[in-house]
């Protein structure tokens, strides 16, 4: 029997959001509808993605991170298909084949400290590895994490999972107490009933982009280990160069205990997460012949993904992208805070590298303030949605809101980002935030594009 995909593609053009809506999560379908989003993307490069009208738009979210390099790398494209003409075999489940063993020493070349890699398919999957060796090596269960924290949607990353909407409804999780995010005074607290196994944070908050004071991980790690405790940095999101440095941990002298990381080492291409600890703690899970599957998956180190990891590393060093997301992030930051100090209504710039955070507060002037309260009235969080929507309607720039209830934008483009689309990016934001507290101007335009939507659903 053959298999024609293009073929199959083409025969079923236009029925995207229906068979989403049908077969999958509706809810999908319906947001995106409501806000205007509901674009079928056939094609992308580098930052942009194309639609089934020809028109191209800039991505400021990359995928929630897993665009490093942009789309469609030529290099990550060539070393995937090597892979498959090399016709390797795949996943024979008790053999050591050497791509997963390339990509770890790699990996371990860029985190001073850890010693050993176990791969999974996801950031959960790594939040979950992470987990269970902290628990098993300290013999202790209970976990630290902070507020707002995200690390994953199974069952042991939603225990420490600090926002309550995602929680809800889903039974008992595992033992876990939630702490302030960069308070050492909480942690210290935390620590004192000394059954804590581990910390888990991120170096800088998806949600909300929080960023902590200078020298909280270098302390925090002290604290851990002087109640014989645990560091494990979350960098599924702010790893392999994304905020200037290959971790985000390593913008302070500090070696945790073990590091998480997925997203971009996908190259965009194929799922994959690794989990880096150290020899003491691997070894403590590993500890025998008889126990050499006491935590595996079926589709670890897999030919694809390893080549994808491979050539991401690759890319990344031989295009300085880490030293290229530091320059430009600043560029981008100083210009954004430039822009704060003429417009009240962004009240904070925040981030690191490329993984920026814009928050909105309430402004000065009255009638400005007055679009503010009634959009607060409504929804926490309507504000950086109408600013959302209006990067995206007007200039075709794709972003996101950090966080439900918060009113945050989070600034996540490829590592490949141009000096002109980092140029354009902030030529839109000052149209769209100029725009934004006027009252025949864009709270018009957004009300008016719910109100339209609405009705035609």
């Amino acid at each position: 029997m053959d298999f024609d995909l293009t073929e199959l593609l083409a025969a079923r053009r236009g029925e995207s959001f229906a068979l989403h809506d049908r077969y999958l999560n509706p809810q999908q379908a319906k947001v995106l509808h409501a806000i205007g989003f509901d674009k079928t993307y056939v094609r992308a490069e580098g930052a942009s993605l194309f639609d089934a009208d020809g028109n191209e738009y800039l991505d400021f979210l990359s995928g929630f991170g897993v665009f490093a390099l942009g789309r469609n790398h030529p290099v990550v494209r060539r070393a995937l298909h090597d892979a498959l003409d090399a016709n390797l075999a795949e996943w024979v489940q008790f053999d050591c084949p050497p791509l997963p063993g390339l990509l770890a020493e790699r990996l371990l070349a860029h985190a001073p400290g850890l010693d050993r890699v176990f791969f999974c398919n996801s950031g959960a999957e790594a939040v979950e590895a992470a987990l269970k060796f902290a628990r098993h090596a300290t013999g202790r269960d209970r976990i630290l994490y902070c507020d707002r924290g995200f690390h994953g949607l199974t069952l042991g990353a939603l225990s420490a999972n600090g926002s309550d909407e995602f929680r809800a409804g889903f039974g008992a999780l595992l033992p876990a107490t939630r702490i302030p995010f960069g308070d050492l005074d909480a942690l210290a607290a935390g620590l004192r009933t000394g059954d804590v196994a581990a910390l888990i944070v991120e170096p800088i908050q998806g949600h909300g982009m929080a960023v902590p004071p200078p020298g909280y991980l270098t302390t925090a790690v002290d604290l851990l280990h002087s109640h014989g405790a645990l560091l494990i940095c979350d960098e599924v999101q702010t790893g392999l160069g994304r905020t200037g440095t290959f971790f985000a941990y390593q913008s302070e002298p500090v070696h945790p205990d073990l590091v998480t990381v997925a997203k971009a080492l996908s190259g965009g291409y194929v799922p994959v997460g690794a989990m880096l600890t150290t020899d003491r703690i691997f070894s403590s899970v590993y500890s025998s012949m008889d126990r050499l599957m006491v935590h595996s998956s079926t589709f670890k180190g897999g030919t694809l993904a390893m080549a994808a990891g491979l050539a991401t590393l690759a890319v990344l060093e031989s295009e300085a992208l880490t030293t290229h997301a530091d320059r430009l992030g600043a560029t981008l930051r100083a210009a954004l805070t430039d822009l704060a100090a003429d417009h009240d209504i962004l009240g904070d710039v925040r981030g690191r590298g490329l993984m920026l955070g814009l928050e909105f507060t309430r402004p000065t002037p009255r009638r400005a303030r007055a679009i503010w309260s009634t959009m607060q009235k409504a929804r926490v969080g309507l504000f950086s949605q109408m600013i959302v929507a209006g990067l995206f309607h007007r200039h075709r720039i794709l972003t996101q809101v950090s966080g439900d209830h918060m009113e945050v934008i989070k600034l996540i483009p490829p590592l490949t980002l141009t000096d002109t689309q980092a140029a354009h990016f902030l030529t839109a934001f000052t149209d769209v935030l100029t725009d934004a507290t006027k009252p025949t101007g864009l709270p018009w335009e957004f009300g008016r594009t719910l109100t339209a939507r609405a009705v035609r659903r």
